[in-house]
């Protein structure tokens, strides 16, 4: 059928356009869709989109004849189906657009798979996300995969939808002119007064803990290399104001969603972070709006006055850290100088004595990492800081960040399946470790961290606070666990409830035999299912035998002991690490200047 039979108007009734609105998951080892029943994690672009789109359609963009319909899709927990997609476009008439938003690199194959799909119906397709606005950002030219997706009609989005630009898209396609190119990277949007994110309850409910998101600013002044959010989203913050806020939570709490994850790179670095958390106190003390809060920080964050104690006040009980590694010299040669190991048991300590839950991310493979010295700064980290979970990450070159623009540029290889950039597979070679010794220390990691006797460790730190949730840690570290051993993701992609279907299978590869396919399946989650109950019942008669013993709250170690005035002296930490030595002596330089000659020095 021909795109005009397809963008006909039958009868004499108003117009139609569709919007579908698609954030697509990626692709598993065997080339299936990784979906679940309930996704860890809500879409906050999707949410954002869907907001933007909704404005839109009460402002009758396209016209106050037209009859504008929104469709959203998360397929990390909702299965996308193109030819019912089309089928009900072509049923209802008129014109539409497939939006594919918030695309990582990894997700791009998933995405120009739909996209290859919607315009076999010769639909109008866009694309956007963090691997378009990267690559766009940082590459001298347009890469092969991108370059592909235009030869097939696919118009690509780089930057940020704000301040009328999703409008300007929704015209184009409405008079049929849709643009091979939107590039907004050179001016990135405002957000104070932009529609707040939103999605349905229904959206949202597909997660696990049904969470929501929201996002006040956007940018991160810091230099990381291996860091894309600087690229894309700016060095330069933008914020939401708290009417916003207010107005997000309302919209949300109106749905009956009162936890939220804020997706702020670094929600310690917004200059308006106390006016926000004020307005969210005055919520829960004059209308008892109670919130829960997640949110993502850095390792200075304690070191801004009462910001710990007012987030936490607010809502806040889970934190994630970007801790990174424990060895100054790796992270000076990631460019990511703000983190100070001499401030982290301080910092983790903080978050710990005012109830909330600490995430820390590390990664695996800077330079100077070896095998054995990965098994060496583990066993520092469990014996030392007072981390409730760790997650690890591949040392990976993400298109967009300025690791990926120098290894390009060197000819470096790096592995050509943009698939594999989920922080999750090695794409490069290690200086120090071959493939193998870099993909063993990966599984290493998760294993030495939720041994079965640090995860009795972590649980007695949480049962010895008064306001410790060991429960919630106990669940946590399961779901981690699980994830990594069991269905063999990463944490953060993970789910309840794997979900394949034999029918979406990459583009490329072979379509499954019925006979072999749904077979494996089935044995695989009933398996898994009483892999599950075996590791849930052995880590539960652990949690309540803690929770029983009447000496729970005397437990004491090194990592939850209070800073000591000779921990500086005793802990391998500063002295067992490549560089510890040369931060402690910058921290004791900088305690010997006098806050005076601080302040002469930085104006």
């Amino acid at each position: 059928m021909s795109g005009d039979a397809i963008n006909a108007n039958s009868g004499s009734g108003p117009q139609a356009f569709t919007l579908v609105l698609v954030k697509p998951t990626h692709y598993d080892d065997d080339g299936y869709p990784i979906q679940w029943l309930r996704s860890a994690l809500p879409s906050n672009t999707l949410a954002c989109m869907n907001a933007l789109a909704e404005d839109a359609q009460a402002r009758n963009v396209l016209g106050s004849d037209v009859d504008f319909h929104i469709e959203t899709y998360d397929e990390t927990n909702r299965r996308v189906s193109p030819s019912r997609i089309v089928r009900r476009i072509r049923a209802r008439g008129g014109k539409a657009l497939i939006g594919l938003v918030g695309v990582q690199s990894n997700q791009y194959p998933r995405a120009l798979d739909l996209a290859r799909e919607f315009r076999t119906a010769d639909l109008p397709v866009a694309i956007g996300g963090f691997h378009v606005s990267g690559c766009i950002a940082m590459l001298p030219e347009m890469p092969a995969e991108l370059a592909e997706a235009q030869s097939m009609g696919i118009a690509l989005f780089a930057g940020e939808a704000e301040e009328g630009r999703l409008d300007a898209v929704l015209l184009d396609v409405w008079h049929d002119r849709l643009k091979p190119l939107y590039n907004h990277m050179d001016n990135l949007p405002g957000l104070s007064g932009e529609p707040p994110p939103i999605l349905s309850r229904k959206d949202v409910s597909r997660t696990a803990g049904t969470y929501s998101s929201i996002d006040l600013g956007r940018g991160c002044p810091y230099q990381c290399s291996f860091c894309t959010i600087i690229n894309v989203q700016g060095r330069k913050s933008r914020f939401r104001t708290p009417d916003d806020l207010e107005r997000i939570i309302r919209a949300n709490y109106a749905q009956g969603i009162d936890r939220f994850f804020i997706t702020d790179d670094n929600f310690a670095r917004n200059s308006d972070w106390e006016i926000l958390v004020d307005r969210i106190i005055k919520l829960r003390e004059e209308e008892g709006i109670r919130l829960g809060l997640t949110i993502q920080v850095d390792t200075l964050c304690h070191k801004i006055p009462n910001f710990i104690e007012k987030t936490t006040q607010a809502g806040v009980r889970r934190v994630f850290i970007g801790l990174e590694n424990i060895n100054p010299d790796n992270l000076i040669a990631a460019k990511k100088r703000q983190n100070k190991i001499t401030e982290y048991r301080d910092m983790l300590q903080k978050w710990r004595t005012h109830g909330a839950i600490t995430y820390a991310g590390y990664i695996i493979g800077f330079p100077g990492d070896t095998r054995e010295s990965l098994v060496r700064d583990l066993e520092i980290i469990k014996r030392e800081l007072p981390l409730d979970i760790l997650e690890f990450f591949f040392l990976t070159p993400l298109p967009g960040s300025e690791d990926h623009k120098t290894l390009l540029a060197k000819g470096t290889w790096m592995d050509p399946d943009i698939n594999k950039y989920d922080l999750d597979h090695r794409v490069t070679h290690h200086p120090k470790m071959s493939d193998a010794e870099w993909d063993e220390a990966y599984k290493l990691a998760w294993d030495t961290f939720y041994s079965p006797d640090h995860i009795r460790t972590i649980l007695k730190r949480a049962a010895q606070i008064p306001n410790g949730r060991p429960k919630t840690v106990f669940r946590t570290m399961l779901w981690f666990k699980s994830m990594i051993d069991f269905e063999d993701v990463h944490p953060l992609e993970g789910g309840a409830l794997r979900i394949k279907h034999r029918r979406d299978r990459r583009h490329g590869l072979k379509r499954e035999s019925p006979l072999v396919f749904y077979p494996r399946y089935w044995s695989e989650t009933v398996s898994k299912a009483w892999k599950y109950w075996r590791f849930y019942a052995g880590s539960r008669a652990i949690l309540k035998e803690l929770l029983a013993d009447p000496d729970r709250h005397a437990y004491q170690d090194v990592a939850i002991t209070p800073p000591q005035a000779d921990e500086f002296e005793e802990l391998s930490l500063y002295h067992a690490t490549m560089g510890g030595e040369a931060a402690l002596a910058r921290k004791k330089r900088g305690d010997s200047i006098s806050p005076a000659a601080k302040v002469a020095g930085a104006v």
